[in-house]
């Protein structure tokens, strides 16, 4: 989300020149690539993995597509994606931190499925692809990570073919104030302690639950949706809030 003024925006709690959110977002997935998915199962216990089974549940893969998962990373969501999917679906993964895709094609390769997934180096706000070339775009915990969210979601019509699909997974708000206030102990106090512990960088991880903090609510981010040309937009509260399910189509 930008500030009043346009030529700056939120890096967690901080404001910063647009120009730098970027490359300050580039340097803390960068540093930590190699312990993101045990991070991932430790911050979440283990939930994060319910929520993308979740979203696959509704995404509903089928034999023969081809799915964008922007900001993937290490291919989470791509490989459950092609397990549900099965015959002639492929993947591209696209992500700004070469470190991450390199740690998902080693599992890709471990896995023989280096065949129908791609690893791409790339911006949200800039896909290196042309219009209409995929049927469903995935992006999981990544778009309140986006400098300019609203560009993102405009890239993501783009490149979707008509009678495509959107589907965004991400931390989201509690409607119960007494939860928030809970949930919010316990991620500023234990997940920054969390991120010192077993990666080594309480800073990245103080950034990534200020950036959950700053995110819209699930109403205003589904108005962003249908803002970007998404029609018959809907979302799903994962966790009481904790997380949520955007999903919208290109009409």
């Amino acid at each position: 989300m930008n500030s009043d003024n346009p030529q700056t925006t939120h890096f967690g709690f901080q404001t910063v020149d647009e120009s730098r959110k970027a490359g300050m977002v580039h340097g803390v997935f960068t540093s930590v690539a190699s312990k993101y998915d045990v991070m991932n199962d430790l911050m979440s216990l283990g939930i994060h993995r319910i929520w993308k089974d979740a979203m696959m549940d509704w995404l509903v893969p089928r034999p023969g597509q081809r799915l964008l998962d922007v900001a993937g990373g290490t291919g989470d969501v791509a490989f459950r994606f092609l397990t549900r999917a099965g015959a002639g679906a492929r993947a591209t993964v696209l992500d700004m931190t070469e470190s991450m895709l390199i740690e998902g094609r080693k599992r890709a390769e471990a896995e023989s499925r280096a065949e129908v997934l791609d690893w791409v180096v790339g911006d949200a706000m800039a896909l290196p692809f042309p219009d209409n070339s995929f049927d469903a775009y995935t992006i999981s915990f990544g778009i309140r990570n986006v400098t300019r969210i609203p560009v993102a979601l405009a890239e993501a019509f783009r490149v979707l073919r008509p009678g495509g699909r959107l589907m965004v997974l991400e931390f989201s708000q509690l409607p119960n104030a007494a939860l928030q206030r809970l949930y919010d102990l316990y991620s500023f106090n234990v997940i920054p302690a969390m991120g010192q512990a077993v990666a080594g960088d309480r800073d990245s991880y103080q950034y990534l639950v200020e950036s959950i903090r700053r995110f819209p609510d699930q109403e205003s981010f589904a108005a962003m949706i249908r803002g970007a040309g998404f029609e018959q937009v809907r979302y799903r509260n994962l966790s009481m809030g904790i997380a949520a399910l955007h999903s919208g189509w290109k009409i």
